[in-house]
C-alpha cells in the first residue's frame, strides 16, 4: 500500500448523487475528490433518459433553489419538456423533460472537470478506513490509501451489482461496467447494516423496427418551464414521444414463461421497488387489467436507440422479443439493449442522521441508492446535502438538515431517517402532508435563500433571484388595486368560459380568483399589465386562487415547528422516563431523534408518548427531573 493526497472529501461514485455531493463539497472550499468504476459512467442515465417526474419535477427545482447542478444539465440538454398533471391541482404538477442520454453525461462531466478544488478519479474504492470511530480515508484497488476528512458513499447499483436476464446472471453494474465487490464487506466491518435491493430496466430498440404511425403522439408543452430558476439555455422541444398498450397476446406471453423468470423462481433475493415493478410483475399483481400502458422515447438526437418506459423485464432475451412483437407499433422490433434486472448492496438509512452523517462513523456521509431510494433525482437531492453537510462539517460549521416542512428533500430524508424503508424508496407527492405549499413553482422562494446563505447560490445568483421575486410581488400588489371595467369583449370571454358576466367595475385579483379565468384572459383587458414570463403568471394564479388552502396550510405547518425546536438530548435513557410505553422506549432509544416532531414521526412512537416526552422535557427544563 503507498499512500497519496489527502482530501477533505472523498466521494465514492460518480452517479447523479456522486456529482451533486462533489460540486457541492468542492464548491463550498473543501479539497474534493470523486472516484468512479468508469469515467464514462459519470452521470450516466442507466435506466431512463429523462429527468423529472411527478414529485421527482419538485425534487429538481428543489435541487437547483439550492445551488445543485442537476436542473441546469436537465435545460441544457433536454430534447422534450412536458409539465404533468396539468388537469389536477397545483401541488402535483411536476415537470419532466426527456433528456440527450450522452449529451447530459458530456455537459455533467465537463462540469466535473472545470470546478476547482475538485478532483476526478477513475478507480475501484475497496475499503473506507475508520479509526476510534472517525473517518481516516479510503483504499483503491491499486493499493493506494487517501487520507480524508469525510466520506461519502454514492455506489447507486453498482455495489455487488449482479446482472439477471432469465437464467443468467453475472457480476456486473449498469450498461455492463464493472461492480464493486469488494467495498460492501468493509462497510460491514465498520458496523454497518447492508441490505440487498433489486431493480430493472426495460430494453432499448431500434428506430427503424418501430411504426410510430400506429402509436399515440406526445407532444411537449407550448410553453416551456425551465427547471432552472436563472436559466439562460434556449428551450426547444426537438422530438415527440409516442404512447402504445400491451394486449391479451402480450399478457399470455409473459404468464406462459414465469417460469423462466428468475424474479418468480426464486434466483432474485433482492427487494425490487413496489411503485416501478416489471411488466410481468404488473401483470400478474394487477391480472383484472386488460393492458398496461408505455411510453416509446429517443435515447438522444444522435442515436436511433429508444427507451420502453413502462417495460422494465427480466425474462429472457427470446421471450422479450415475443411479447414486446405483440404490441401496436412494434411487431417487427429489434432489440439493442435486452432488458434485465439488477440487483445491489445499500445501507440501512436508520443509521442516518438526517444530515445523512452515519451515527456510528463520525465523518461517513451516504446518498443515493446506497441509501434505499430509486431514481435519479431522490439521489441527486441526497448528494447535495450530503456534499454540504460534509463540508461544514469540515469548516466546523453549522450543519443543514432540510425540513419536511420547506422541502420534498426535507420529506424524503425524514422519511429515510426517521422509518426507514424495506424497499426502494420512491419520492410521490402524496408522502408530503405540506404539499400545496411545497409546489416546484416556488422552490426557489422556500429555499434559494438557503443555498446563498450557505455559500452555494451566488451574490449574482441571488441578485437575479430576488429581482424576479419583485417582479411577482409587485405584480400581485398592483392587481389587487387594479379595476377592470364591463365591455362587450369581456363579458363574452367571461361567458364562454362558463362564468357571469359583470355589469360594473370588479377588482382585478376578484376576477382571478373564479376557477375558470386565468391572468391572461384578464390581462388583454387591463392596459397596465406587464409582459411577463410563463412561470411567473403561474405562480400568481396559484397565490391567488389558492389563498385560503395555503393559509390553513401555513397554520399547520407553524404547530408543527413549534415540536420541531423542542430538542431531545442525545444522550437519553429512554427507558428511565417514566410513562414511555416499552415498544416506544424501544424505538426511541435505536432511532435517536433530535426533537419531539421527529419523535412522533418513529413508527411505534403514538401520541401518548409524545405527550410524556413533552411533560418530561418541561420538567427538566424547570429541573424536576
Amino acid at each position: 500500500m503507498y499512500e497519496l493526497d489527502y482530501y477533505d472529501v472523498i466521494v465514492v461514485g460518480a452517479g447523479h448523487a456522486g456529482c451533486e455531493a462533489a460540486l457541492a463539497a468542492a464548491r463550498l472550499g473543501c479539497k474534493t475528490a470523486v472516484f468512479t468504476l468508469s469515467l464514462d459512467a459519470i452521470a450516466n442515465m442507466p435506466c431512463n433518459p429523462c429527468i423529472g417526474g411527478s414529485a421527482k419535477g419538485q425534487l429538481v427545482r428543489e435541487l437547483d433553489s439550492l445551488g445543485g447542478e442537476m436542473g441546469r444539465a436537465a435545460d441544457a440538454t433536454f430534447i422534450q419538456s412536458r409539465m404533468l398533471n396539468k388537469g389536477k391541482g397545483p401541488a402535483v404538477h411536476s415537470l419532466r423533460v426527456q433528456s440527450d442520454r450522452v449529451k447530459y453525461h458530456t455537459f455533467m462531466k465537463s462540469v466535473l472537470e472545470h470546478t476547482e478544488n475538485l478532483d476526478i478519479k477513475q478507480a475501484e474504492v475497496t475499503e473506507v478506513c475508520a479509526e476510534n470511530g472517525k473517518i481516516t480515508g479510503i483504499k483503491t484497488r491499486l493499493g493506494a490509501f487517501y487520507p480524508a476528512g469525510c466520506v461519502i458513499i454514492t455506489t447507486g447499483t453498482y455495489l455487488g451489482g449482479k446482472i439477471h436476464i432469465g437464467e443468467l446472471n453475472y457480476q456486473s453494474g449498469p450498461d455492463n461496467v464493472s461492480a464493486a465487490l469488494q467495498l460492501t464487506e468493509s462497510l460491514r466491518n465498520l458496523g454497518l447494516s447492508m441490505r440487498r435491493f433489486k431493480t430493472g430496466t426495460p430494453a432499448r430498440v431500434h428506430k427503424r423496427s418501430i411504426d410510430f404511425s400506429v402509436m399515440e403522439e406526445q407532444d411537449g408543452d407550448e410553453y416551456i418551464t425551465p427547471f432552472c430558476f436563472d436559466n439562460t439555455f434556449k428551450l426547444e422541444n426537438k422530438v415527440k414521444c409516442y404512447v402504445t398498450y400491451t394486449n391479451a397476446e402480450t399478457h399470455r406471453i409473459i404468464l406462459d414463461n414465469l417460469d423462466r423468470s428468475p424474479l418468480y423462481a426464486g434466483r432474485i433475493q433482492g427487494v425490487g421497488p413496489r411503485y416501478c415493478p416489471s411488466i410481468e410483475d404488473k401483470i400478474v399483481r394487477f391480472s383484472d387489467k386488460p393492458r398496461h400502458q408505455l411510453f416509446v422515447e429517443p435515447m438522444g438526437l444522435d442515436t436511433d436507440e429508444y427507451y420502453l418506459q413502462g417495460m422494465s423485464s427480466s425474462l429472457p432475451e427470446d421471450v422479450q422479443i415475443k411479447f414486446l412483437r405483440t404490441i401496436k407499433g412494434l411487431e417487427h422490433v429489434e432489440i439493442m439493449r435486452p432488458a434485465y434486472a439488477i440487483e445491489y448492496d445499500c445501507c440501512d438509512p436508520l443509521e442516518l442522521y438526517p444530515t445523512l452523517e452515519f451515527k456510528k462513523i463520525s465523518g461517513l456521509f451516504g446518498a443515493g441508492q446506497f441509501n434505499c431510494t430509486s431514481g435519479y433525482e431522490e439521489a441527486a437531492a441526497q448528494g447535495v446535502i450530503a456534499g454540504m453537510n460534509a463540508a461544514m462539517k469540515i469548516k466546523g460549521r453549522e450543519q443543514y438538515i432540510p425540513d419536511r416542512t420547506t422541502s420534498f428533500i426535507g420529506t424524503l430524508i425524514d422519511d429515510l431517517v426517521t422509518k426507514g424503508c424495506v424497499e426502494p424508496y420512491r419520492m410521490m407527492t402524496s408522502r408530503s402532508e405540506y404539499r400545496l405549499l411545497l409546489r416546484q413553482d416556488n422552490a426557489n422562494d422556500r429555499l434559494v435563500p438557503i443555498g446563498h446563505k450557505f455559500g452555494l447560490i451566488s451574490d449574482e445568483r441571488y441578485q437575479r433571484f430576488l429581482e424576479r421575486k419583485n417582479i411577482l410581488d409587485n405584480e400581485t400588489s398592483r392587481i389587487k388595486k387594479a379595476t377592470i371595467y364591463p365591455c362587450e369583449e369581456l363579458n363574452k370571454m367571461l361567458e364562454s368560459k362558463g362564468t357571469s358576466p359583470i355589469t360594473q367595475g370588479v377588482k382585478f385579483i376578484e376576477l382571478l380568483k373564479r376557477p375558470q379565468i386565468d391572468y391572461r384572459d384578464l390581462a388583454q383587458f387591463d392596459d397596465n399589465a406587464p409582459e411577463l414570463e410563463h412561470d411567473i403568471i403561474d405562480k400568481l394564479e396559484i397565490n391567488i386562487k389558492y389563498e385560503g388552502y395555503i393559509k390553513t396550510q401555513t397554520e399547520k405547518i407553524e404547530q408543527m415547528k413549534r415540536l420541531e425546536e423542542k430538542q431531545l438530548p442525545t444522550d437519553i435513557d429512554y427507558k428511565t422516563i417514566s410513562g414511555l410505553r416499552l415498544e416506544a422506549q424501544e424505538k426511541l432509544n435505536k432511532y435517536r431523534p433530535l426533537n419531539i416532531g421527529q419523535a412522533g414521526r418513529i413508527s411505534g412512537v403514538n401520541p401518548a408518548d409524545v405527550s410524556v416526552l413533552l411533560i418530561w422535557l418541561s420538567g427538566r427544563k424547570h429541573g424536576e427531573n
